[in-house]
C-alpha cells in the first residue's frame, strides 16, 4: 500500500476518468475524498463524497477554505465542463462558467493545499487537461483556452514549489471511452473517430488512472512541470 497514510482529493470523482483515478489511488492505500456536483453516479468504494458545484462561487469558496485544513497530500484536479459552438456566437457567460470550473477551481484548490504540503515537505498535484489544451479544433475556443491555461499555470507552479518536495504536472487525455463519450458520439461515431487515431481505438479510463497514479506515487521523485499526453498518437498525426 504505497500511498498508505496519504490523503487525496479528486474533483469530479464520481464517474468516468475521475472515478477511475479515485479507485486507483484508494487501491494504492490513500484516503480519498471525491467531489461531485450532486449524488449522481456511484461514489468509488471506500471514498468519501463532498458535494460542491464549482460554478457556484460562494459554495466553492467555502469548500476551498475547508480544504486548507484537511491535510491533503495529493490533489487531482479532474472536474471540468465544456460547451461547443461557433466563436462569434459564444455566450460570454458560458465562457466564464467554463473557466470558473476548469481554470479557477484548480487554481484555488492548489492555493488551498500548498501550505500543508510545504509544511510536510511532500505533495503531488495533477491537473487533468486535454489534447485540446495541446492542439485545438473549431468550436472549442472556451474549452481550449481553459486547458491551455492550466498547462501554463502548472508549469509556473512546478517551478515555484519543487524545492519543497511538491511535484505538479498535467495529464492530457485524448479520446477516452466513457459513458459521456458514448452518449455524445454513439457507437458509430466512436467507430469512425477511432479510425483517425493511430492506435485505432479509444483510450480506457484505467490507462489514464495508471499514469496519474504514477505521477502521484513515491516512484515519481523528479517529474514536474510536464503535460503528459495520453491519446494513442492522435496529436502527432
Amino acid at each position: 500500500m504505497k500511498l498508505s497514510g496519504r490523503k487525496a482529493l479528486v474533483t469530479g470523482g464520481s464517474r468516468g476518468i475521475g472515478a477511475a483515478i479515485a479507485m486507483r489511488l484508494r487501491a494504492d492505500g490513500a484516503e480519498v475524498m471525491v467531489t461531485a456536483t450532486g449524488r449522481r453516479g456511484e461514489i468509488p468504494e471506500g471514498c468519501t463524497l463532498r458535494v460542491v458545484d464549482f460554478i457556484d462561487h460562494e459554495a466553492s469558496e467555502r469548500f476551498f477554505s475547508e480544504v486548507v485544513g484537511l491535510g491533503i497530500d495529493i490533489l487531482v484536479n479532474n472536474a471540468g465542463i465544456n460547451k461547443i459552438g461557433p466563436f462569434a456566437d459564444l455566450d460570454p457567460a458560458d465562457f466564464d462558467r467554463i473557466h470558473r470550473v476548469n481554470t479557477r477551481a484548480p487554481f484555488r484548490l492548489c492555493q488551498a493545499v500548498l501550505p500543508g504540503m510545504r509544511q510536510r515537505g511532500w505533495g503531488r498535484i495533477v491537473t487533468i487537461s486535454s489534447i485540446f489544451g495541446v492542439i485545438s479544433r473549431e468550436f472549442r475556443a472556451p474549452y481550449s483556452a481553459s486547458k491551455f491555461a492550466v498547462d501554463g499555470m502548472t508549469a509556473a507552479l512546478a517551478a515555484e514549489v519543487a524545492q519543497y518536495g511538491i511535484l505538479a504536472n498535467c495529464v492530457a487525455p485524448g479520446f477516452i471511452d466513457t459513458d459521456l463519450t458514448r452518449g455524445i458520439l454513439g457507437e458509430q461515431g466512436m467507430a469512425e473517430l477511432a479510425k483517425r487515431i493511430p492506435a485505432q481505438r479509444f483510450g480506457q479510463v484505467g490507462e489514464v488512472a495508471e499514469i496519474v497514479a504514477w505521477l502521484c506515487g513515491p516512484e515519481n521523485t523528479y517529474v514536474s512541470g510536464q503535460n503528459w499526453v495520453i491519446d494513442g498518437g492522435f496529436v502527432r498525426v
